[in-house]
Order: C-alpha cells, then structure tokens, then sequence
C-alpha cells in the first residue's frame, strides 16, 4: 500500500492496481433508556474511558439492523429486554470515525443487572447523574429532556419542564 490525495484526503491506494481504500466511520447503536425518571447507566469495564459511565451502547456488526443492535447491546451490558420508540438523533465529530445512533428505548423485560462490557449497572435521575464517558453525552441528554418535554402525558398534557433535566 502507498499513500496519495484521493477526494481531497490523503488515502491509502494499492500501488498494484490502484484500489482506494476509504476508511468507513464505525457506527455505535446507543439507548437512552428512562424508567420511573431515571436513566439506565453501565460503568465500562473496557476502554476507551473505563470506569465511567456510560448508555448502554455499542458497534453495530455488518448486515445486523441498527435497532437490533441496540436491543443487542442492552440485553447484553444490562439484562434489560427494550423495544425501540424513537431515534433521537446522529451523532458525529469531525475527524472523529465513530457515528452515534441514539434510540429512546422502553425496558419490557428482564432485570437491570450487570451484563458484558461493564462493572456496574444503575438507575440514576437525570439531574443527579455520574460522570459520564464521552464528549457526546451531554448533548445527547439535552435532546433526550427536550423530547420528553414535548411528549404527551398519558393524560394528553406536556410534562412540567422541571420534570425533566
């Protein structure tokens, strides 16, 4: 492999053929998961950021749908069983390969333990949360609180905005 200015990057090229090679960003499937007011959490037992907290989250593998992953990836780090309800948003960084896509997710079974990938699982309130892992979390909590204000109560009203972060 050699290297040259392919699309205005430098990319790797095969010397023989000419093949170039263009790194594909990682796609990570995340659940923001409320029950009873709070947000699942896992402390990561793997890097990158071990030992902070973080969504149940994850690669999403080659022909697997992005919410499958998701619901992968919680039963996997929490125990929890969840149905997907809403997309919440992409999430990327220039110059940064992985891309977050964040899906409100309703626990409907299992119970929250710890699972692979993680020391401790938690229920936190969104006001009173740990450190978190990534540069992204913050922005993904203020999307999440802002959808929760604009969802309907089951009574057909808004939630009272200092109910939710």
């Amino acid at each position: 492999m050699m290297s040259r200015m392919e699309a205005g990057r430098e990319r790797s090229v095969c010397g023989r053929c000419g093949f170039v090679h263009y790194e594909d960003p990682k796609l990570v499937a995340v659940a923001v998961i409320p029950i009873d007011g709070q947000l699942v959490l896992g402390r990561r037992a793997i890097n990158p950021r071990i030992g902070f907290w973080s969504f149940p989250s994850g690669y999403v593998n080659r022909g697997e749908a992005v919410e499958a992953a998701a619901v992968r990836e919680v039963w996997e780090e929490t125990c929890l069983q969840v149905e997907v309800e809403h997309l919440l948003g992409l999430y990327s960084e220039a110059d940064n390969p992985i891309v977050l896509a964040v899906y409100v997710a309703r626990a409907v079974g299992g119970q929250l333990a710890i699972g692979d990938e993680v020391t401790q699982v938690g229920l936190f309130p969104p006001d009173g949360l740990p450190e978190l892992a990534f540069p992204n979390d913050e922005r993904i909590l203020r999307d999440w609180a802002a959808y929760e204000r604009s969802r309907p109560t089951p009574d057909g009203s808004t939630p009272d905005a200092s109910q939710v972060r």
